[in-house]
């Protein structure tokens, strides 16, 4: 079972001109969502954040001659930004802004609740139903 991470969210969409917080699973499922986002949109925003974090994560190596490890996404639009964060082991955290957010303090802030998260965030290894033999 997954914890309620909602006051994650929250606090993320705190900083003035956020619009929604989505927590994302490596392989593309929804943990959590800020509630002024739809459960069906959040999902598939889910599903598309897992492949933007997948594709960053895999041209890493053009930072630092090959040495770069992925930490941040920033994604810009003609109506706002999507701030994408790796978020614990398996785990990320999306969050939907404004063109005038500052960008400075949204990455602070979702550092911050990253760090605070720790080991809440990190997706668990699914285990067996089955008996023990």
């Amino acid at each position: 079972m997954i914890p309620d991470l909602s006051w994650v969210l929250n606090d993320v969409l705190s900083v003035t001109g956020a619009r929604h917080a989505i927590l994302v699973s490596a392989d593309g499922l929804l943990m959590e969502r800020s509630s002024e986002i739809g459960r069906d949109e959040a999902e598939r925003h889910a599903a598309a954040m897992s492949s933007m974090q997948s594709l960053s994560r895999a041209v890493a190596g053009f930072v630092e001659g090959g040495r770069g490890v992925w930490k941040e996404t920033l994604m810009g639009y003609d109506g706002g930004w999507i701030f994408l964060s790796a978020a614990g082991n398996g785990a990320y955290l999306a969050v939907s802004t404004a063109l005038d957010v500052d960008m400075e303090l949204m990455s602070i802030r979702m550092q911050q609740q990253v760090q605070a998260m720790g080991r809440a965030l990190s997706t668990q290894p699914r285990q067996s139903a089955g008996a023990e033999a």
